[in-house]
């Protein structure tokens, strides 16, 4: 069922976020200050690619990085990580609305927990398939 709703999410949308995510992302890895935010950004358009059958959570074990993980995500939530956040909301309001969109809106909805704090996140199956 996964694999019909990732189809028809690339279909009707899924591709243009995700290739918008890659072009963030390239441009930011540009410069040499904005790699890791473009690695980020990665991220984001992999998990936009196929998000159904898929979710982010925190790493496991912590590590001696969180703390430049957390410097990094509020540079990030400042400089534009609110405003991925406010669209990915914006667009779960709007497709729920209409009972046949609601599924994608949940989609959107799950994609706000990487775009607000996505250093120390990964992207795990929700299959069983393990770590993606």
């Amino acid at each position: 069922m996964s694999l019909l709703l990732n189809i028809i999410w690339l279909v009707f949308g899924g591709f243009f976020v995700s290739m918008g995510y890659i072009a963030g992302g390239i441009a930011l890895c540009f410069t040499i200050i904005g790699i890791p935010w473009g690695f980020q950004c990665f991220k984001l358009a992999i998990f936009a690619l196929f998000p159904f059958g898929q979710d982010t959570r925190m790493k496991d074990n912590p590590a001696p990085q969180d703390l430049i993980n957390i410097i990094l995500n509020i540079i990030w939530l400042v400089f534009g990580g609110i405003w991925v956040m406010i669209n990915h909301i914006f667009w779960g309001i709007v497709l729920c609305i209409t009972i046949i969109g609601i599924p994608f809106g949940l989609q959107h909805f799950k994609m706000v927990k990487l775009a607000l704090w996505p250093f120390g996140r990964q992207i795990y199956s929700t299959n069983g398939d393990g770590l993606f």
